[in-house]
């Protein structure tokens, strides 16, 4: 009896399980731009399983996994409209932004881009504290941190990560704005969610390059080894 499907079978599914995302996207912007609701219901929290599938098909790092399923979480809490199941939905963001952390290891990042990630966070939260409800303040703050943390730290898997991570800001940055009565562009959700898929799915090429690959093999030699020591 197999244990699993065997990697002939699992690199089958890998074109099968990306047009199945890329079609759950375009259905999902397709869904928001045009305002029907029930095609949002439905395509949003398909995205991240199926782009969760891919990476397991392409082999991806488990802690890749496991933040995309933390967004699936975050995904579907965000579909209600209320406060308590925004923060669920936030901290599902959260602790996936926690596994990308992970992901990246302990390389060090350039010193230019930390400094200008840095200085749009604090006037970003600067800017915006006055909007925010007064709950929602303090939560907010400590996510935005984080995720300011991921951008930055993801360019250390590339040029792809690098741009997930930036686009990843920029779409929750929408969303905070928009909680804040801050002028939107037209069709804000529209923005919100391309931006957040473009962000995921770069993440996850980023995470499954194989230069990627390489320094996550690196630097799990060089841990063991300083255990070892």
């Amino acid at each position: 009896m197999s244990a699993g499907p065997s990697p002939d079978r699992r690199e089958r599914l890998v074109r099968p399980l990306l047009i199945a995302f890329l079609l759950a996207c375009a259905a999902d912007l397709v869904g928001v731009l045009t305002d029907a609701g029930s095609v949002h219901l439905v395509a949003k929290p398909l995205l991240m399983p199926l782009l969760a599938a891919y990476a397991v098909a392409r082999r991806g790092p488990r802690l890749l996994i496991a933040a995309l399923l933390c967004g699936w979480i975050g995904d579907v809490f965000l579909l209600a409209d209320a406060d308590l199941a925004f923060l669920v939905g936030m901290g599902g963001f959260a602790a996936g932004h926690l596994c990308y952390l992970r992901l990246f290891g302990r390389a060090r990042g350039a010193l230019l881009p930390g400094i200008g990630y840095a200085v749009v966070l604090t006037v970003f939260v600067v800017l915006i504290w006055d909007g925010l409800p007064a709950g929602l303040r303090v939560p907010m703050a400590g996510y935005s941190l984080l995720l300011t943390a991921m951008a930055y730290r993801s360019g250390v898997l590339g040029r792809y990560a690098a741009a997930g991570g930036a686009l990843f800001l920029l779409s929750d940055a929408l969303i905070a704005t928009g909680i804040a009565d801050w002028p939107q562009p037209p069709a804000p959700d529209f923005w919100v969610m391309l931006t957040y898929v473009a962000a995921q799915f770069l993440l996850t090429l980023g995470a499954l390059a194989p230069g990627a690959k390489r320094a996550g093999a690196v630097f799990g030699a060089y841990r063991e080894r300083s255990i070892s020591i």
